[in-house]
């Protein structure tokens, strides 16, 4: 693991000193899933980008088409069966 320091205002400090408490975590490590967690909707930002710049070939789409069939067998009445 590496260790990041960084300045942040004193309000924004405080601010998540409060909800560390509040949630019963240590303050670094609430920094650290708020920071995994923007990082992880960057990369998605990231994702969605890259799939409109390059779309599926014809080949991959096909598979969507199977998606697409739904079950294979029709089990709508099992729960009925086992209760």
């Amino acid at each position: 693991m590496t260790m990041l320091s960084f300045r942040v205002d004193d309000n924004d400090a405080a601010e998540a000193q409060r909800w560390a408490e509040r949630l019963g975590v240590d303050r670094s490590e609430l920094l650290r899933e708020a920071l995994r967690q923007h990082l992880l909707r960057l990369a998605s930002e990231n994702d969605a980008r890259t799939w409109a710049e390059h779309p599926l070939e014809e080949g991959e789409a096909t598979l969507s088409v199977i998606a697409d069939w739904g079950p294979a067998e029709d089990w709508s009445d099992w729960a009925d069966a086992t209760g």
